[in-house]
């Protein structure tokens, strides 16, 4: 079975950065989708980056060039590096993963395994 875990949340200044961190367990190889997704109580999931086997990147258009999605395949790890962070962009991260298309989506419904979620708290 496919686990993934996230790391790296917590509380940060507004204009800070931070570094979320998601490895993959039970994954075989092959191509996939990697994205991160966010979600505030009593809101929908809404995708935030993704990022396909090959590198090609997408992002949601509220990032606005402030975060980059990345990846280490050889250790199984995807990154979220955001910078110039907000107040509005206070919530439960999640990482998200699938076998991939020819692009990968930030659509919730695209993706079949996801990890448990890490807390990002911006501070005014």
């Amino acid at each position: 079975q496919v686990q993934l875990v996230e790391s790296g949340g917590g509380s940060v200044l507004s204009g800070g950065p931070l570094r979320l961190s998601c490895v993959a367990s039970g994954v075989t190889g092959g191509r996939d989708c990697r994205g991160w997704f966010r979600q505030v109580p009593g809101e929908a999931r809404e995708g935030v980056a993704s990022i396909h086997s090959s590198g090609v990147t997408a992002y949601g258009d509220f990032v606005k060039g402030r975060f980059t999605i990345s990846r280490d395949n050889a250790k199984n790890t995807v990154f979220l590096q955001m910078n110039s962070l907000r107040a509005e962009d206070t919530a439960m991260y999640y990482c998200a993963r699938d076998e991939a298309y020819a692009f990968c989506p930030l659509l919730r419904a695209g993706y079949n395994y996801w990890g448990q979620g890490t807390q990002v708290t911006v501070f005014s």
